[in-house]
């Protein structure tokens, strides 16, 4: 029991994180079952490599995927430089309206997704984009719920950031532009990073707002609803198991070149 009260915040956090991977256990898992001869697909039946070997066999799934991938890269690339700018602009320069645009830019986040995408497809229709409707409509739409996301993440970087890092810079004769490159964007970068990671995320899952102002443009969130109808193919939990895979290389990745800096400047 000693051992117990000691690490009673250790356990807290290894159970909360268990409880949290649970379901990225599961559907890599599924993403192994046999279900083709079965009623049940989410009852494990045998194990197999076939759908690993065969990602693309429903028809359309790969090109959905593609889409999405593509969409959430532009909406990423486009909702970070113009979040990680408008958060230097709120935290670094005093300007009237200030005060405003913190309840601005926390009201995308804090509307339902319903509210959000009828509005944007009430504002496509008035615009005249009702009868084109598809890629474009779907990227503007995503840029939009992930810039507040982007905003407040990297704004958050740049508030606990040390500005006698940047003075000491200019007192050893740096210019502006060598003390951001050298100084500020290296210990922002990490707060940039998951910024962009955050909203690649928020675009590529997207469904509500995608579904209202896609037309006939067919994302994987939408082509996961409507084979849902039919029953989902195994292959889509190979899809979930890829990005979940991948979203920890990058975390990973980025973990151990931060602390290589690290002991790069301590020696």
């Amino acid at each position: 029991m000693s051992f117990v009260r000691r690490n009673l915040v250790l356990l807290l956090g290894l159970l909360v994180l268990v409880y949290m991977y649970i379901p990225n256990v599961i559907v890599a898992l599924m993403s192994f079952n046999d279900s083709s001869h079965a009623r049940n697909l989410y009852r494990f039946q045998s194990f197999t490599w076939d759908n690993w070997l065969h990602p693309c066999r429903p028809d359309g799934m790969c090109a959905a995927v593609g889409k999405s991938v593509e969409i959430g890269l532009l909406a990423t690339l486009v909702a970070t430089v113009l979040g990680t700018l408008a958060a230097f602009a709120l935290v670094r320069h005093r300007f009237h309206g200030r005060g405003s645009m913190n309840i601005v830019l926390f009201l995308p986040m804090a509307s339902p997704e319903i509210v959000m995408g009828s509005s944007l497809l009430a504002l496509f229709v008035a615009t005249g984009f009702g009868g084109r409707l598809g890629f474009w409509t779907i990227l503007i739409a995503h840029v939009m719920f992930c810039l507040s996301f982007v905003v407040i993440t990297v704004r958050s970087r740049l508030a606990g950031l040390d500005a006698n890092l940047e003075q000491a810079a200019m007192d050893l004769y740096a210019t502006e532009f060598q003390t951001f490159w050298r100084v500020t964007f290296p210990l922002v970068f990490p707060g940039i990073l998951g910024a962009a990671l955050l909203a690649f995320s928020l675009s590529f899952d997207d469904f509500i707002i995608t579904n209202l102002n896609a037309g006939q443009t067919v994302t994987f969130p939408m082509f996961v609803w409507g084979a849902a109808q039919r029953g989902v193919p195994m292959q889509v939990n190979v899809v979930g198991t890829v990005m979940f895979l991948i979203a920890i290389a990058v975390v990973v990745s980025g973990e151990v070149l931060s602390r290589r800096r690290a002991k790069g400047l301590v020696a």
